[in-house]
C-alpha cells in the first residue's frame, strides 16, 4: 500500500477549494495566466493536491507561453498515468497521477527537443508546490539532493 492514499470524496469537498475540487475531481480546466503556479521560478517540488505525492520537480519546468506551469518530466514515470482524452473535440493524452487518480492535466510532444520533446501542461489546482527551504520540514528530504549541485 503507498503512503499517497487518494481520500474520499466527502473528505476532498473539505479538503480542496471548490476550484481544486472541480480541476481534480471533475477534470476542468482553471484559466491560463490566471494561477498559482504558471510563473512561480522558485526552487523546490510540486506534489499532488489531494494525496501529496511528488511529481514535478522545479528543474524540469519551463516557461511554455501557454499560462500553466509546464514541465518536461514527471519526477517519476511511475507515478503518472496517461489516457486518452477525446472531449471538447480533440484528441489530447491526459495526465493523472497514479494513486490520487488526480486530473492533473495533458500531456502534448511540444516542449524543449533537447529534453525529450514533451510538455506536461498541468493545472497549478491540481498541485501543491513545497519550495526548496520546506523539503524537509514537510516530510520530503529525499528530494534535497535535486537541488544540491556544485
Amino acid at each position: 500500500m503507498s503512503k499517497y492514499e487518494k481520500l474520499d470524496r466527502d473528505h476532498l469537498k473539505e479538503k480542496l477549494t471548490p476550484l481544486q475540487y472541480k480541476v481534480t475531481q471533475e477534470n476542468e480546466t482553471e484559466k491560463p495566466f490566471d494561477n498559482e503556479y504558471w510563473n512561480n521560478n522558485k526552487e523546490g517540488i510540486y506534489v499532488d493536491i489531494c494525496t501529496g505525492e511528488p511529481l514535478f520537480s522545479s528543474n524540469d519546468k519551463f516557461d511554455s507561453g501557454c499560462g500553466w506551469p509546464s514541465f518536461t518530466n514527471p519526477l517519476d514515470k511511475d507515478v503518472i498515468l496517461e489516457k486518452l482524452d477525446t472531449s471538447h473535440g480533440m484528441i489530447r493524452t491526459e495526465v493523472r497521477s497514479k494513486n490520487g487518480d488526480t486530473h492533473l492535466g495533458h500531456v502534448f510532444n511540444d516542449g524543449p527537443i533537447q529534453k525529450g520533446g514533451l510538455r506536461y501542461c498541468i493545472n497549478s489546482a491540481s498541485l501543491k508546490f513545497i519550495p526548496k527551504e520546506r523539503l524537509k520540514e514537510e516530510g520530503y528530504e529525499d528530494y534535497l539532493d535535486l537541488f544540491n549541485k556544485n
